[in-house]
This record gives C-alpha cells, sequence and structure tokens, in this order.
C-alpha cells in the first residue's frame, strides 16, 4: 500500500505524525498516538507507511496498534464508552456494569454499534480507584457509576 491508498486528510496526519516523530528514538508509540489523535484510530493503510518510515515491519506496527487498547484500527461510535476492568473496579461491582452496559448498548468490548452512535472498550484503570466503578464517556470521567447511574448518564446526552 502507498500514500495513495488514505484520503488527504489522512495522508496528512500520517505524513505529519512521521515527519515530526521518525527521528526520536523508539518513535512507535509516539507516532501512532499522532495519527490516532489527529484521525481518532490508525486507518489499516497506514500501517505499512509507517513500518517503512521506521524501519520495522508490519507485523511488529500491527502487533503495537493490537496490544494496546488505546489504539484503534477504525474511527469510533459517536459517543465512546470505557469502562474501567482493573481489580479495584471489579471488586466494586464493574462486572456487573459491564453486563449491564452491554446489554444497553447492544455491544461488546471494542464493538461498535451498528448505526456508529457507540463504542465500547475496556480499559485498564483511570487512576480513579477509591470512587470505583469507575466509566469515561466521551472523554469524562465519572466514579461510583451503577448501572442506574449509567443510564441516567447517557441520558444527559444527546443521542448519537
Amino acid at each position: 500500500m502507498d500514500l495513495q491508498s488514505l484520503d488527504a486528510k489522512q495522508q496528512e496526519i500520517v505524513q505529519g505524525a512521521l515527519t515530526q516523530h521518525a527521528t526520536m528514538p523508539g518513535p512507535l508509540l509516539e507516532v501512532l498516538h499522532a495519527i490516532q489523535g489527529g484521525l481518532g484510530y490508525v486507518p489499516p493503510a497506514a500501517i505499512p507507511l509507517v513500518a517503512t518510515a521506521l524501519n520495522l515491519s508490519r507485523a511488529e506496527v500491527h502487533g503495537a496498534i493490537s496490544f494496546y487498547h488505546y489504539f484503534r484500527d477504525r474511527p469510533a461510535g459517536k459517543t465512546t464508552v470505557q469502562l474501567c476492568r482493573a481489580e479495584a473496579c471489579q471488586s466494586m461491582g464493574a462486572v456487573s456494569l459491564a453486563s449491564h452496559v452491554k446489554r444497553r448498548l447492544g455491544i461488546d468490548f471494542h464493538e461498535i454499534s451498528a448505526d456508529g452512535g457507540y463504542s465500547l472498550d475496556a480499559v485498564f484503570c483511570f487512576g480513579n480507584c477509591a470512587c470505583a466503578p469507575a466509566v469515561m464517556i466521551d472523554g469524562e470521567l465519572h466514579g461510583a457509576v451503577t448501572p442506574q447511574r449509567f443510564d441516567e448518564l447517557l441520558a444527559l446526552r444527546s443521542p448519537p
């Protein structure tokens, strides 16, 4: 794949990320963060470009994207929901909360609803352990979230 496999905006973001970070030591994660920061995800067509520019294999780049749950390979839903899955949150009800959220949104972790309205991601610690279980909705952190509170938080948002 070449740069032409990406649209103009994607090309600009990928090239900018590579120009800005490629000369740093160990730049892969910085480049991926910059691409995702600009596009909201890392397009699969960017993988060979990043690999070539950083003298890595495609497998190494893909491995980093798939290993770190933060990175996406497709656009997120209009509303992003992230649930903490770390031990402190699990001990305070995150398991039952996760079941409720999955049913409510109709998707599983790392999926996007068919209408593109929601994406659901598992996160391993927001650092909000004293207020477990923690949920982040569109970048806004909430603590001590129950299934009922989750529904209230979702209702406060405009429908996706």
